[in-house]
């Protein structure tokens, strides 16, 4: 876990509501992407532990027979079964628990999948569990936004999201360390999934970058949702002085776009994949 850091239950409260209308979705062809990689054909399980509203679950269950969906918030497992109804998903399933409470009796699964999520557990005890989930031959998948995209090639229609003022300004109502939860993080959120994997028995190593590049259009009340969807400038987090932080949020944003319209590029999504060793063996 993030150095001095301890998970509690407040750590994406009151953020559900925001995820889908304010995070920037991953690159289209990702789930393509993902099954031609991993080899499913519409048969075996597919894991996704922290899987929020469901995006990458609900996208992933086409390609697999059985999908479930792990994460500890409710209210993120209430819109990931909302979307699930909406879109005609029979074969997806939510559990309510933590990285830490696996297996719970999940059975096995040809691929388990973290989206920007693996940081927020213990994960060597998680690599460790996840390694005797999967079938011999299966998957660790690491999923995330490509941190140092392409340098742009053209120019943005319209002003791009003003988020270093947007960072300034939730500083100022809540500290200048990042918040997460009832804690903080004072280093950050850790790196070297490498490191942990090896660890844990894991081979194989593959890393695929799937581009993106089209221009999003971005409303104000979307970077508004945006804010309100991150761990560190989550609802609660503001207390009885959110509505006076959304004011100034919002006049911000006016000022850098009077028109209420941003645009931004979508960054291309990259795919970290580990293997179980076909004959594992503990040391």
């Amino acid at each position: 876990m993030p150095d001095g850091w301890r998970w509690d239950s407040t750590l994406f409260r009151g953020s559900a509501a925001h995820y889908e209308r304010g995070r920037l979705p991953y690159a289209p062809d990702l789930a393509r992407t993902l099954a031609a990689v991993l080899g499913l054909d519409g048969r075996g399980r597919l894991l996704d532990v922290g899987c929020g509203p469901g995006i990458v679950t609900l996208a992933m269950a086409p390609y697999v027979a059985e999908v479930i969906g792990v994460d500890p918030d409710e209210d993120m497992l209430a819109q990931a079964a909302r979307q699930a109804g909406l879109r005609g998903v029979d074969n997806a399933r939510w559990v309510a628990a933590r990285a830490e409470e696996l297996p719970a009796g999940l059975g096995e699964f040809k691929a388990v999948v973290f989206a920007q999520s693996f940081h927020w557990t213990d994960r060597d005890e998680t690599a460790a569990v996840v390694r005797e989930m999967l079938v011999p031959g299966g998957a660790f998948v690491h999923v995330a936004d490509l941190k140092e995209p392409p340098a742009p090639t053209a120019p943005l229609p319209r002003p791009a999201p003003p988020y270093e003022r947007i960072g300034e300004l939730v500083r100022r109502y809540l500290g200048p360390v990042r918040r997460a939860g009832q804690g903080t993080l004072i280093n950050g959120t850790p790196g070297r999934e490498d490191l942990v994997l090896a660890r844990a028995g894991f081979v194989d190593f593959e890393r695929h970058v799937v581009p993106a590049g089209d221009v999003v259009d971005r409303p104000a009340d979307s970077v508004v949702a945006w804010v309100f969807s991150r761990s560190d400038s989550a609802p609660h987090l503001f207390g009885d002085r959110r509505a006076d932080f959304e004011r100034q949020l919002r006049a911000l944003l006016r000022e850098a776009a009077p028109d209420g319209r941003f645009a931004e590029y979508l960054p291309p999504t990259e795919i970290m994949i580990w293997r179980r060793p076909p004959t594992f063996t503990d040391a």
